[in-house]
């Protein structure tokens, strides 16, 4: 499915020392407990290419939950079985992955954001991610969401860059080979 698409996918994630991206409840408080200004400023720079952002049910009803919508001026895509179409005017709904793909390429979409551990999944098994960005945040959680699920084959990463953030955070961007 990455085939000939005109459009980037990327992801921007951060992860404890031992791999998870969220609590098993879902949680990330975390984050933002440990992070905040150095994660800020980090994903608002990877932000400023961003022009589409694509995520599943759960990561969208988790920015519900922010108090702003944090995704203004970008064009959002979510991908679910179960939110029904037409229920926020901000956000285009997707039934799968087919479908979302063709709309992005329809669109004009030029670099994609994957937010969320199932969207990340999911581009990952079919061949549609270009690019992870995992931010290491310097705490264990002992468990929880990893960063990925299962997946159906090794996917291979190339290693472009780590830089160190302030409060300890490590910062590395790896191609996904076969892109």
């Amino acid at each position: 499915m990455a085939g000939d698409r005109p459009f980037t996918t990327v992801a921007f994630v951060a992860a404890s020392l031992d791999g998870y991206t969220a609590r098993a409840d879902g949680d990330i408080q975390w984050i933002a407990e440990h992070a905040e200004q150095a994660w800020d400023a980090s994903y608002s720079d990877f932000a400023a290419d961003v022009d589409t952002h694509v995520m599943g049910r759960g990561t969208y009803e988790m920015a519900l939950t922010l108090g702003q919508w944090p995704f203004a001026g970008k064009r959002v895509a979510v991908l679910s079985t179960r939110l029904p179409p037409g229920s926020d005017p901000r956000v285009t709904v997707h039934r799968d992955l087919g479908a979302l793909v063709k709309d992005l390429a329809e669109s004009g979409a030029r670099r994609v954001c994957v937010d969320g551990g199932k969207g990340i999944e999911t581009c990952l098994r079919a061949g549609l991610l270009d690019e992870l960005t995992v931010t290491t945040l310097p705490i264990l959680l002992g468990g929880g969401l990893p960063l990925s699920g299962a997946l159906d084959d090794d996917v291979s990463l190339t290693h472009r860059s780590t830089r160190v953030l302030g409060t300890g955070l490590v910062q590395s961007t790896y191609t996904v080979d076969g892109h």
